[in-house]
Parts: C-alpha cells; sequence; structure tokens
C-alpha cells in the first residue's frame, strides 16, 4: 500500500529510539498516522513542527496498519513563532482538527481552507476573519453548519439578530419575542459582513464555539473543545482591550 500528496502536519511524538509518529491532515486521506524513522533526532525534529507543510509519502504491507511515512519539508511555518497570537490560532486549528476528523477520511475543502489559514498566519496578514470562517466550515463538515440566510421562524432576510442555542437558526430581532434570553446573540461578523474585528470576532467565537462543542461532546470527552482554543480566545478578547 503506498500513496502520496502534501499534508499539514498535525502533531508530532517521540516513538522508540529516535523515530517519531506523526499526525498529518491531507486532502485525499483526511487525517493520518504514521511513523517517521529518525523523525525525533535532533536534525529532523525541528522540520516536524505542528503547521508545517510537509511532502508525504505513505507506505505499509496493509491499509489499516499505522504504516511509515517518508516525510519532507515544503514549507515550515515557522513564522508563528513571532507572533503569540498566531501560534495560538495555529495551535487551535491543529487541536480542533485531531479531535473533530475521523481518521483516513477525506475532507479536501476543509484542507484547501486550512492550509490557506496557516499561510495567512504564518504571513503575518489578517487572519482573523480567516480564522472565523473555518470554524464554521469545520462545523458544515462534521455535520452542523449555521443557518443564518433568513429568519427560521418568519424567513425573512433583514434584521435578523439572534440565532438558536438548539438548532443554529437565524431569527430576527421581531420575532424573537419573549424568546430573547434564551436565544443568542448573533454578531455581524457571522454574516460576513464588512471587516471583521478582533472584538467581532470574539463574539463570533463564542456562537461557533458553542456549536462545536455541542457536536463534539461525549461520555468520552466531557470538554470537547482543547484548551488550546481557550487560550486562543483569551488572547484575542485582550487584544481587543
Amino acid at each position: 500500500m503506498e500513496w502520496r500528496e502534501d499534508g499539514v502536519l498535525l502533531s508530532m511524538r517521540p516513538h522508540g529510539e529516535g523515530s517519531a509518529i506523526i499526525e498529518v491532515f491531507t486532502s485525499g486521506h483526511g487525517r493520518h498516522f504514521g511513523v517517521v524513522r529518525g523523525g525525533a533526532s535532533r536534525k529532523r525534529a525541528p522540520l516536524l513542527q505542528p503547521g508545517a507543510q510537509l511532502d508525504l509519502t505513505w507506505r505499509a504491507r496493509l491499509d489499516d496498519q499505522i504504516g511509515v511515512f517518508l516525510a519532507e519539508p515544503v514549507q515550515s511555518r515557522a513564522a508563528v513563532l513571532e507572533s503569540p497570537l498566531a501560534l495560538a490560532g495555529l495551535t487551535a486549528a491543529c487541536a480542533l482538527l485531531h479531535i473533530s476528523m475521523p481518521e483516513r477520511d477525506p475532507h479536501p475543502i476543509l484542507y484547501r481552507s486550512t492550509v490557506s489559514l496557516m499561510d495567512a498566519m504564518a504571513g503575518g496578514t489578517d487572519w482573523v476573519g480567516d480564522y472565523l470562517r473555518w470554524e464554521m466550515l469545520l462545523l458544515d463538515e462534521i455535520g452542523f453548519g449555521l443557518d443564518l440566510s433568513r429568519c427560521a421562524i418568519t424567513g425573512q432576510r433583514d434584521d435578523l439578530g439572534y440565532v438558536s442555542p438548539r438548532t443554529g437558526r437565524a431569527v430576527s430581532r421581531n420575532a424573537a419575542g419573549d424568546w430573547v434570553p434564551r436565544l443568542l446573540p448573533l454578531p455581524q461578523a457571522l454574516m460576513g459582513q464588512g471587516p471583521v474585528t478582533l472584538a467581532d470576532a470574539a463574539q463570533a467565537l463564542a456562537i461557533t464555539g458553542h456549536f462545536l462543542g455541542r457536536e463534539l461532546a461525549s461520555d468520552m470527552r466531557p470538554s470537547p473543545l482543547p484548551e488550546s482554543r481557550a487560550r486562543l480566545l483569551a488572547r484575542i478578547n485582550r487584544s481587543s482591550g
């Protein structure tokens, strides 16, 4: 069994004497594990950091084995180390992919969005709005996309002010009525209207976090969202003042 394609490194841990097990996210093979021989050595370990873009060749005798990776660096994205906020964003994205994506299940649209997001983080551009859109896409990919196009009650497309915490559908202000205390406020950043400020992003990420936490919850994971995402949100809140 063998395949080759680019992938984003999500995590790496030592394995045996000098080897490493890496977890990558690829377009055609989804989230995938494999052994890199010599991956934990002084020479190779600095190249196998989360966010790195790798040229991967995976080989195994049988398809259900963990297999071995030949991993050559394409892009390090080490520039995120210069920005605590970008590093927090990259770490949160890697952690969310780890807990939300089934192994070996391809998600090509999410993969392309992930590569674009991490390029923006490493490039020092304004990426917070991209990260928000990435989380909304992640919700779509796990089967619970938000429907913010019209009011769930009246069908109207304007004056949308709330989100149902149960269905993820928008509710207009005049239709909310006595249900307002039970609804989530709808930030305009989720509507894709105008630039996304840090303050806007913090409000919007509280909404996506609500639904991600609910959808990823299980008996095995009572606190489903990774701590790295909470740290990202805290940094965004501090940076927004």
